[in-house]
């Protein structure tokens, strides 16, 4: 713990409200046994000392005091207060939630040394029960239907397009020439040539791609449309706008047949069909029950927030907003390369999301400590293995995982959180509610 007097200030700031959490205690250090102290770092120091004219240990000490008595005097004084301060709080028996602050008490005293301590404390609360929330658990069966529409979308993904002698239809590949004007002038981004886009899509705003609907290859036509008042480029939203289109090229879609070349492209080497659906099935399978376990986990989390409005620590709350600070920057770094690893960014935009964070993750500790939910050896193990069996050599991503201790901490965090869902779930009133397989999956083709 750092309890330097003059560099440990508290990180509170605009992002976070003051806590109700802070606490104050008053301390003392008593001058003599600090100066004995100073006097025995002196000492050490002194034996090690190298300075020009005098042989290695032999500096005298009042030059050794000249040169370390600073250096000496902080680390002691330091050292003292962190002292003072940890048996102060041992013997109240309070949790301290991240630094002390020290601020020094200016008094008449002779003998010590008076300082305050300003920190928080962990809040003390008993996490409420669930009994009076109702939790709805999605069910979904995995069956034809759902493989059948799962292996659609597969086939969607690797759709391929070609030439069509036709007027231009909801999912046809398009490429135009277009030309925008407002008032009759050319207007920036309004132009393009040899623009390729899928109808039906959402590449172009609705009236645009209704407006090139129905087009055969060389056809053109001049019509009016209004940007939406929400669109992104000011200066034209809520704008009339005329437009010049002229249609190039009309392609088809053609989606791949469900057999031997099609199941290679999926992984399958021998191309067996039966081999890729069995595959696909027990893929779906697995994330069908991943998302359902999602779904109520999520319900969970926010019926325990809800339930334990618990004040929190600032200081918590500031070293999550620094960490979401820093995932932000690296993420942005990724995507956008070194330059954007100094993107300004406020403190701020995360409060919120650092305060739910730090609440529910102290909610959590308090219902696995008095509920024992802690994960079990063969609770971490199962999971690693259902992670395992997406890929290819299962085996091996089991011993990855058992390699390094951190990695197998974000399975016993997974396996503590399945645990706290599952004494949930025995205390709440549940009611089972069959959800849509298209609705779970996120699936919105076009």
């Amino acid at each position: 713990m750092e309890t330097n007097v003059e560099t440990n200030a508290s990180n509170a700031t605009e992002a976070v409200p003051p806590s109700a959490l802070e606490r104050r205690l008053d301390l003392a250090v008593a001058i003599a046994d600090l100066d004995k102290e100073i006097e025995q770092r002196l000492k050490r120091l002194g034996k090690n000392a190298k300075m020009p004219g005098f042989r290695p240990g032999k500096v005298p000490a009042s030059i050794v005091k000249q040169q370390y008595g600073a250096q000496a005097h902080n680390e002691a004084m330091n050292e003292a207060i962190e002292r003072a301060f940890s048996d102060a709080v041992r013997s109240q028996q309070l949790r301290v939630a991240g630094y002390p602050r020290i601020e020094a008490k200016q008094t008449e005293s002779t003998t010590h040394i008076e300082f305050s301590a300003v920190f928080e404390v962990y809040p003390e609360f008993t996490v409420a029960d669930l009994k009076d929330v109702e939790l709805e658990r999605a069910q979904l069966e995995v069956g034809a239907a759902e493989l059948d529409s799962t292996l659609d979308v597969l086939r969607k993904q690797r759709v391929s397009y070609e030439p069509v002698d036709r007027a231009a239809a909801a999912g046809d590949k398009v490429t135009i020439d277009f030309l925008g004007k407002k008032d009759g002038e050319p207007f920036q981004g309004g132009q393009a040539h040899d623009y390729p886009f899928v109808l039906g899509q959402g590449a172009m705003l609705a009236d645009f791609e209704q407006a090139v609907t129905g087009l055969k290859a060389g056809e053109a036509k001049t019509f009016e449309m209004t940007f939406p008042e929400d669109y992104f480029a000011k200066d034209l939203a809520g704008q009339k706008v005329s437009f010049e289109v002229t249609v190039k090229e009309v392609r088809e879609p053609i989606l791949p047949e469900i057999d031997e070349a099609f199941a290679k492209t999926l992984g399958v080497g021998d191309g067996s069909v039966e081999k890729m659906r069995s595959e696909i099935e027990a893929n779906l399978k697995r994330e069908v029950k991943k998302r359902l376990q999602s779904k109520v986990k999520d319900q969970v989390m926010e019926a325990l927030l809800k339930a334990n409005p618990i004040d929190v620590p600032n200081a918590l709350v500031e070293m999550e907003i620094e960490r979401l600070m820093n995932a932000a920057r690296a993420d942005m770094e990724q995507r956008g390369g070194a330059k954007m690893k100094d993107f300004p960014m406020k403190r701020e935009w995360f409060a919120e999301q650092a305060k739910r964070r730090v609440t529910l993750g102290l909610v959590l500790s308090e219902a696995v400590k008095v509920n024992q939910l802690h994960a079990k050896p063969e609770q971490i193990k199962t999971i690693v293995e259902e992670a395992a069996q997406s890929y290819e050599h299962p085996e091996e991503v089991v011993r990855w995982y058992y390699a390094q201790p951190q990695r197998l901490a974000e399975i016993e965090g997974v396996a503590i959180e399945d645990n706290v869902v599952a004494w949930a779930l025995s205390t709440a009133k549940v009611v089972d509610k069959p959800v849509a397989f298209d609705e779970l999956m996120g699936q919105q083709q076009g």
